[in-house]
């Protein structure tokens, strides 16, 4: 199955990753190579190469207009978490696909051993792949069909836990994060072997759940280079 890669940076970070991409179209091409020379030197090659395309045929390929006049088509790569030597982030029913899209690109850059979700949301859907800005090949992506298929220690992260300060993520855990609307499901928190909570300062009612994804990897990557 082919994504779409929407914008200059979608492309690169396709390409960086080692994705199959099949196709990329340009605007205008020195326009193209220029932003890859000033923002992605390691491929301008790849730019050169790029398909110069009407306004007309880049909105068929892509399917809308895009500020850097780039995209391209890849192929959706086959996805397995099952061992991860990073923390595998789990979002339970997400709702919001943009804040799932920039839960992806957090994940990616925070090194995590891949994003996973419960539900009916597809984690690649355009938008999705839009708001990680193509760094859906960075990691594992995927949809879990049910709590059977997580495996490690799950520690779930709520208002009402324990103080995520008082604690070391192991580098094996499955960190589980709940909708943005109605938090973690009856069926993740039962299967949770620990509850946390991340600081937050009284009257502040609760963090975007990007910002708390972002909290729990980083405590881990802190501790685990004091380590």
């Amino acid at each position: 199955m082919r994504v779409v890669l929407e914008g200059f940076h979608a492309v690169k970070h396709a390409v960086r990753f080692g994705a199959a991409v099949g196709t990329v179209v340009v605007l205008d091409r020195d326009e193209a190579v220029a932003l890859a020379r000033s923002h992605a030197p390691d491929l301008v090659e790849v730019f050169e190469r790029a398909e110069v395309v009407s306004v007309a045929e880049f909105e068929r390929v892509v399917g809308r207009s895009h500020p850097t006049g780039v995209g391209g088509l890849a192929e959706r790569p086959a996805v397995g978490v099952r061992e991860h030597g990073a923390p595998l982030v789990l979002l339970d029913n997400p709702r919001n696909l943009g804040n799932f899209g920039a839960v992806i690109r957090v994940a990616a850059g925070l090194g995590a051993g891949g994003v996973v979700s419960l539900g009916d949301v597809d984690p690649w859907h355009p938008t999705v792949l839009r708001g990680s800005a193509g760094l859906h090949f960075a990691l594992p992506v995927g949809r879990l069909d049910g709590l059977d298929e997580v495996r490690g220690t799950v520690i779930a992260f709520d208002a009402g836990g324990r103080d995520l300060r008082d604690l070391r993520i192991p580098d094996d855990a499955v960190l589980a994060f709940g909708s943005e609307r109605h938090g973690l499901s009856a069926g993740v928190r039962a299967r949770a072997d620990l509850v946390v909570s991340l600081p937050m300062r009284p009257k502040v009612s609760s963090y975007n759940l990007t910002t708390s994804v972002a909290m729990g990897l980083y405590h881990w990557e802190l501790f685990r280079r004091a380590s």
